[in-house]
């Protein structure tokens, strides 16, 4: 039987306060902070508590119903969660799955990450998408000799917290050095093998998994050189998505500037952020990001609505980059979802074509990768 859970609160920066019981790893000192924002997809839940994107982020999730298939070592998106912490209205106490080997809660115990359960996350999701994403704290509360820290502490803790903005998170999940994923079988066609270098800004697993079927690819850290990267004689370069501010990340916008022209570029997510920031051009953080697995974008060159998984809270300012065309638009709030450089071998789009968790309606991206690739071998 497990043990019972003890009470706990979130407060966020404005002061607002929600009721719900303490899960997962006990935070240092009680308190657990970071920038809440919420996640809408119905399943997948692990994929997203390991996608590094959300380093700094405490991740709420819509759906009421989470852990109910438990977790599987299959599913990790990186080495471990980089997320602060996870908000929920349920969590489920006994997986149902072949292949969950432990459940939700134990997992977050295990990995360091704290979380609060029993929370109004409908309620929240809307304060939310009214007043924005703001830093916020959590931790259990209580008396005796069990006390936990008070709403005071907690409401002071979620004003001192600093957030995203200006802050460069890359450099807090990156790898520290190169590694080599070898080409899936099929993926040497027409006559010889593709050789991909891919910037790891928040790498995930499956992202590596798409690019094996059409390239051998070297993994590099953030902070590797543009002629460290051509002495590799790639066909290609591969922007990777990542987490916080991509205004923050100078360092990896200089070494894209000195790549351009040189060797054909697809960027996704913060990798798209930065390609426009190379470009010269703007972003910009949206009022609550979007987080989740069913965004609709418009492919503009054909008009056709594909469904799409997405995780950032910064966007490319319209407008901003002359020698680019838009190549999709988000069709919740008209938000640059894709660009097409005009001079030279390069495009990037703010979503993951990759989708772990999510839909499929994007894989075609890494083929038209591929061509690009082949067109300049």
């Amino acid at each position: 039987m497990s043990p019972p859970r003890r009470e706990a609160l979130l407060v966020l920066g404005d002061g607002t306060t929600f009721e719900g019981e303490a899960i997962g790893a006990v935070p240092p000192g009680g308190v657990a902070t970071g920038e809440v924002v919420f996640n809408t997809v119905l399943s997948g839940y692990q994929e997203v508590i390991t996608d590094p994107s959300y380093a700094g982020q405490v991740i709420a999730f819509t759906y009421p119903h989470i852990g109910n298939y438990g977790v599987s070592p299959d599913d990790h998106e990186s080495r471990r969660p980089h997320c602060r912490g996870v908000v929920v209205r349920e969590l489920a106490r006994r997986p149902s799955s072949w292949r969950a080997v432990d459940d939700l809660g134990t997992w977050l115990t295990r990995h360091g990450v704290p979380g609060i359960a029993g929370v109004d996350t409908r309620r929240l999701t809307r304060h939310i998408r009214e007043a924005g994403a703001m830093p916020c704290a959590f931790g259990p509360v209580g008396a005796g000799a069990d006390a936990g820290v008070g709403e005071r502490e907690l409401k002071q803790a979620a004003m001192d917290e600093p957030g995203t903005d200006g802050v460069d998170l890359v450099a807090t999940v990156t790898c520290e050095a190169p590694y080599v994923v070898d080409a899936a079988a099929g993926a040497e066609r027409d006559g010889y093998p593709l050789h991909v270098v891919a910037f790891d800004y928040g790498i995930k697993t499956t992202i590596l998994r798409h690019l094996a079927h059409v390239a051998t690819v070297e993994v590099v850290p953030a902070s590797t050189a543009a002629d460290d990267v051509i002495a590799r004689a790639p066909h290609g370069v591969f922007l990777s998505n990542g987490p916080g501010d991509p205004a923050a990340v100078t360092y990896a916008v200089d070494t894209i500037r000195g790549l351009l022209g040189r060797v054909p570029v697809f960027g996704i997510c913060l990798g798209h952020q930065l390609l426009a920031r190379a470009l010269d051009g703007d972003t910009f953080k949206l009022k609550f990001g979007h987080h989740g697995g069913n965004h609709p974008v418009r492919r503009v060159e054909t008009g056709a609505v594909e469904i799409t998984s997405q995780n950032h809270n910064y966007a490319v300012v319209e407008g901003s980059i002359a020698g680019a065309d838009v190549t999709h638009v988000n069709l919740n709030d008209g938000v640059i979802e894709g660009l097409r450089c005009r001079d030279v071998p390069a495009f990037g789009v703010q979503y993951h074509p990759e989708a772990g968790p999510g839909p499929h309606d994007a894989r075609y991206l890494f083929e038209q990768f591929r061509a690009l690739m082949r067109a300049g071998a």
